[in-house]
């Protein structure tokens, strides 16, 4: 169990902003989070992964378009009129860099207390639990509570590209 979610009581809780996926629930830390924004146009760049779905112009700036489904796993589906952009700025490599994700509805920002915390389970999970920081509990619902950092980091990017293109080798 990581060290922020080992004590039970509230001064280790966690403020999130919520979020579904495929209909599932998600969440984030808020702190990342700068706004949220409707769908945007977005221009698909060539030759990039299918993580980066594209970029986005947020106030006049070049924002990458992330669709995390890809990173989890999961299927990917059309927008929808809920569909939202979460901007966020997390540091990449030692530079805050803001990126826009992709979310089929955002709900709110809340607070996880820790004794609502758990580990991510290893076995039977569906998505990549490496970006998983936990599972949140909120009146018998569960919350997947996504690993910022993680997502975003190089050395897991590699990981996942050489994996991408191992799969693609095989698959010729």
């Amino acid at each position: 169990m990581r060290a922020d979610m080992t004590k039970p009581d509230d001064t280790n809780a966690l403020e999130v902003l919520t979020f579904n996926l495929n209909n599932q629930a998600f969440a984030l830390e808020a702190s990342y989070v700068r706004e949220i924004l409707d769908l945007v146009p977005v221009t698909e760049v060539p030759a990039s992964s299918p993580f980066a779905r594209g970029l986005i112009n947020v106030r006049g700036k070049i924002v990458p378009l992330a669709d995390l489904r890809y990173k989890l796993g999961m299927e990917e589906r059309p927008p929808t009129i809920d569909t939202r952009v979460v901007v966020i700025e997390v540091d990449l490599d030692g530079d805050l860099t803001t990126v826009g994700l992709l979310a089929e509805k955002v709900h709110e920002v809340t607070t996880i207390a820790a004794a609502e915390m758990e580990e991510t389970p290893k076995i039977g999970m569906v998505w990549r639990h490496e970006y998983i920081r936990g599972i949140g509990k909120r009146d018998g619902d569960f919350i997947v509570i996504l690993d910022v950092a993680a997502l975003f980091s190089s050395a897991l990017q590699k990981k996942a590209d050489l994996n991408v293109h191992a799969g693609e080798r095989h698959a010729a």
